[in-house]
């Protein structure tokens, strides 16, 4: 069936993937963008199409649009943007959530929210499940973003509770692949930058912290599987891929890829960065018959060839 839908943050790294991919089910799709982290590079294939639609707009301001379905995806996500300007990143994932859900209930649309996994803070639940509170410190350099994404999950439950609203609210683990920003800070877009360049690799700490990293195609197909899901299937789900990979790994095997002559040196550890970082996905195992298929070699050899090419 086809629908309107509108993407918030849609000119973004994740969000300009899942423009494509609602275009390519036969939607029509408004993407909205106040370009502080999103990109016109990022969705300029996508402006001859007739169902494809683009909007300047903070959605820190009300938005008066219609729409049968609501992605919101609008707030910087790495920590080098959302901590320069950081009661815009808290407003961003408190103001947004309230007008996209006062908009959702006014069209009596379905509204999904991309919330993340730094909502459980540096875990000490491993792997982290969708139960587990998380260990989150409220006036830390990341509490912008981490705390600002748990409000934003309270305002969608809120909403469901009180107003009935037919809510969806995804967590989202690190995720990497083709549109990531060059600079934004990630530890991937970092290596690859780093590597290509010759330059030296920098892991911050040991290098034998965690993350699990789940590339963008993957993680798009689990997004669409939970909007499609049954009403009153809430949420909130983890979307990530389950597979740890320490630091050094990561470097060791980007070094690899790119045949690069970079070392590896360490710097000390940032406050508050995570020790850990893994899903536990049996929920969506179990309610989306959604698992990652893309190997991290395969996915960063996808990666790499797109910073090449820039």
């Amino acid at each position: 069936m086809r629908k309107k839908v509108l993407v918030t943050g849609g000119a973004g790294f994740v969000g300009s993937h899942l423009c494509e991919k609602l275009l390519n089910l036969g939607h029509d799709v408004l993407c909205v963008d106040n370009y502080y982290t999103g990109s016109k590079e990022n969705i300029k294939h996508l402006m001859n199409d007739n169902s494809f639609e683009l909007l300047r707009h903070d959605v820190t301001f009300p938005l008066y649009i219609e729409a049968d379905e609501i992605y919101n995806f609008a707030c910087p996500a790495s920590p080098l943007y959302y901590q320069k300007d950081p009661v815009q990143t808290t407003k961003t994932s408190v103001h947004g959530a309230i007008n996209m859900l006062g908009l959702a209930k006014r069209l009596n649309a379905k509204i999904l929210q991309a919330s993340t996994s730094e909502v459980y803070g540096d875990p000490e639940v491993h792997p982290q499940t969708e139960d587990y509170w998380g260990k989150v410190n409220p006036v830390g350099i990341r509490s912008c973003y981490d705390e600002g994404k748990r409000c934003a999950e309270t305002l969608f439950f809120d909403y469901f509770r009180q107003h009935k609203l037919d809510i969806k609210v995804i967590r989202i683990f690190n995720t990497y692949g083709p549109k990531m920003q060059p600079d934004d800070g990630r530890v991937v877009s970092n290596f690859i930058i780093q590597a290509l360049g010759n330059k030296d690799i920098t892991i911050y700490g040991d290098g034998e912290q965690t993350r699990s990293f789940c590339y963008v195609s993957d993680l798009v197909d689990g997004i669409v599987r939970m909007m499609n899901s049954p009403q009153g299937f809430t949420g909130p789900i983890n979307l990530g891929n389950p597979t740890e990979y320490t630091m050094l790994e990561l470097a060791e095997t980007i070094l690899k890829l790119t045949n690069s002559k970079s070392n590896i040196v360490f710097r000390p550890l940032p406050s508050d960065d995570p020790r850990q970082r893994k899903p536990s996905i049996d929920l969506a195992k179990q309610n989306l018959d959604w698992q990652p298929s893309v190997n991290l070699e395969e996915g960063l050899k996808e990666t790499i060839k797109y910073f090449k090419a820039l």
